[in-house]
């Protein structure tokens, strides 16, 4: 696993009032059911969640489209690497403003390069966020 890589990822973080995901092999498992909501009678879905894993060094946001269609996106500002923070459709830097999409695009800089974003896949009712680098 070259560039980035599992291992470039993870360590230790502090703890925070995120998801926690888990991980198996070079996945992020998380199950799709974690997105529904009920109010009554009533089912909806989160429009987003927030993961982390004590061996992640950034959370992983999860943009839920449809029941088939979620991004995942590192929470790592491009520009100098600050965390970033959740404002429901957007991402943004706390350290100089920047704002990204929920599909990771840049909105507002100073950042100039789109956020990391992981393939997502399902089976069996789990989203498997594939950790490994990109080719």
């Amino acid at each position: 696993m070259g560039g980035l890589g599992i291992s470039a990822l993870l360590q230790s973080c502090g703890p925070n009032k995120l998801m926690a995901g888990k991980i198996s092999g070079d996945d992020l498992v998380i199950p799709v059911s974690n997105f529904q909501t009920e109010n009554g009678r009533q089912k909806g879905y989160k429009k987003y969640l927030v993961f982390e894993h004590e061996m992640l060094l950034y959370p992983i946001c999860v943009y839920r489209f449809s029941e088939t269609e979620y991004s995942a996106l590192w929470m790592r500002c491009t520009h100098q690497g600050t965390e970033l923070q959740v404002f429901g459709d957007t991402l943004q830097c706390p350290a100089h403003g920047s704002e990204f999409t929920n599909k990771g695009n840049v909105h507002n800089g100073p950042a100039e390069n789109p956020l990391r974003s992981f393939p997502v896949r399902i089976e069996n009712n789990q989203l498997k966020i594939s950790l490994k680098a990109p080719r």
